[in-house]
C-alpha cells in the first residue's frame, strides 16, 4: 500500500503533518506503510514510554480490553485507586484526580487555583505562569502558555496570570509583592514546547519557600517532562521538593490517553463533589494502562536507563556536533535532549525522517529528542549517527 498524500480531505486542516503513514511498532523502531523503518526519537512527543509492542505491555492491555474499557465514574474503578496509591507513593503527595490529557490535568490545576482563591476569599485570584511556557490549547490553558503565535485569533484571553521570566526569583517578587490576589506559581520544570528549557535547582528551592511564606500553591507541570524521563519519577525531584499541585499525562500510560492531578494537602480537598469531573478520565482500560506502566518501569530499571542512556546521547551529540558553528547549545536531562541552532530548522524534521529518524523541532530552532525509555546506547549511537550528519550539513548551507 502506497501512501502519498500530504494530507486528506475529511481531516480538519490542523497539523503540518511530515508525508508518511505508520502501520506497526517494535521497541525503539517503527514502519509506515510501504514497509520503510524509522527510528523513534520522539515517542508519540513522549507518549511511549515502553516504545512499541512491548511484550509485558501488550498483553496486559488485551487482557483489559476483554474485561472492561470504559464505565463512567458513576461507579467505583478498582485500577483508579491502585494506581493513586502508586502515585502517591512516587511522589510523595496526598490525593490524585485521573483525566484523559494533558490539558485537562492543567486546565484542572487552573480551577483548584482559582477556588483555593475563592475559598480564602479572593474574589479575583492571579497565577504567576512564565515566558516561553506551554500549558494547552484551551482558552484557559493558552493563555497560561507563553506563546503568541499559538494564541494568535483566539483572544480575548483568560484574564487573571502574571507572566514572569525562567530562573529570575527577583522578577517573581517584584511581579507580585504587595499583590494580595496571588494564589499560586504554575510552572514547568523543564519546558519542552518552549525549547527543553529547564528551571535551575536553586530556582525552583526558592519559589518553594516563597510559595511557603505567601501562602500560594506552587504548581508544577510535569505533563512531558515527567514519568521517569529525566532518570527522576518527576523532574522536580532533583531539587528536593515536592509541590502542592503536579499535573501529568503523556508518559503515564504508554500510549492510551490519561491524565492526572496528582495535590499534596494544601490543595487535595479543594474540589468536592460537583466541582469537577470527566466522562472518560480515570477509566478500566487508561488506569490499567498506568498501573502496567509504572509497574513495568520499575521491573526494567527504566529510570536508571534514562540517566544513563541520555546522558551518553548527550556526550555524543557535544562530541559530534558540539563544537559546530550554529550549534549553540545542547542541553536537557535524561532522554529529554534539546539541540538549539542559530537560526529556525524546522526542515530537519522531514529530512531526519526521510533518512529514517523520527524526531520534531520546537521553538523554531530546537531539534527535541524525546525517545522512548526503553531506548539502548547503540540506538542512542544510531540517533547520532543519522543526526549529526543531517545537522552539519544544514547549517553549512
Amino acid at each position: 500500500m502506497a501512501f502519498i498524500e500530504a494530507s486528506t480531505p475529511h481531516t480538519m486542516n490542523t497539523y503540518g503533518r511530515v508525508p508518511i503513514a505508520l502501520e506497526r511498532g517494535e521497541g525503539v523502531y517503527v514502519w509506515d506503510v510501504n514497509g520503510k523503518r524509522y527510528l523513534d526519537a520522539l515517542a508519540g512527543i513522549a507518549v511511549n514510554t515502553l516504545g512499541h509492542n512491548h511484550p509485558k505491555f501488550v498483553p496486559a492491555i488485551q487482557d483489559q480490553v476483554a474485561k472492561l474499557i470504559h464505565t463512567s465514574n458513576y461507579y467505583h474503578v478498582p485500577h483508579q485507586e491502585t494506581l493513586a496509591a502508586k502515585l502517591v507513593e512516587l511522589s510523595g503527595m496526598t490525593n490524585v484526580f485521573f483525566c484523559s490529557t494533558g490539558l485537562e490535568a492543567n486546565e484542572a490545576a487552573l480551577k483548584l487555583a482559582r477556588k483555593y482563591g475563592h475559598d480564602k476569599g479572593i474574589a479575583r485570584p492571579e497565577i504567576v505562569v512564565y515566558e516561553r511556557a506551554f500549558h494547552g490549547r484551551s482558552i484557559a490553558t493558552l493563555s497560561a502558555t507563553g506563546n503568541e503565535k499559538v494564541q494568535k485569533g483566539f483572544g480575548p484571553l483568560v484574564e487573571g496570570f502574571i507572566r514572569v521570566p525562567m530562573n529570575d526569583v527577583d522578577a517573581l517578587r517584584k511581579a507580585t509583592d504587595g499583590n494580595s490576589n496571588v494564589v499560586a506559581v504554575f510552572f514547568e520544570t523543564i519546558q519542552g514546547e518552549g525549547g527543553i528549557n529547564p528551571m535551575r535547582m536553586d530556582y525552583l528551592k526558592k519559589v518553594r519557600e516563597l510559595c511557603d511564606q505567601r501562602g500560594w500553591l506552587l504548581m508544577i507541570d510535569e505533563v512531558q517532562c515527567g514519568m521517569g524521563r529525566t532518570g527522576k519519577w518527576f523532574a522536580h525531584q532533583w531539587a528536593g521538593i515536592v509541590p502542592d499541585v503536579m499535573p501529568l499525562a503523556k508518559g503515564l500510560g504508554s500510549g492510551v490517553p490519561i491524565g492526572a492531578v496528582v495535590a499534596g494537602p494544601k490543595a487535595a480537598d479543594i474540589f468536592q463533589p460537583g466541582n469537577h469531573g470527566t466522562t472518560f478520565g480515570g477509566n478500566p482500560l487508561a488506569m490499567r494502562a498506568g498501573v502496567e506502566t509504572i509497574r513495568i518501569m520499575e521491573e526494567d530499571g527504566l529510570l536508571e536507563n534514562a540517566s544513563r542512556v541520555g546522558g551518553h546521547l548527550k556526550e555524543r551529540l557535544a562530541r559530534e556536533i558540539g563544537g559546530q558553528k550554529g550549534v549553540k547549545e545542547i542541553r536537557g536531562h535524561g532522554l529529554m535532549v534539546g539541540i538549539e541552532l542559530d537560526r529556525p530548522c524546522a526542515v530537519l524534521t522531514q529530512r531526519a525522517a526521510d533518512a529514517g529518524l523520527l524526531i520534531s523541532v520546537t521553538a523554531d530552532t530546537v531539534v527535541r529528542l524525546l525517545p522512548p525509555l526503553i531506548m539502548k546506547e547503540a540506538e542512542a549511537e544510531e540517533v547520532v549517527a543519522i543526526l549529526a550528519p543531517l545537522i552539519k550539513a544544514f547549517l553549512a548551507e
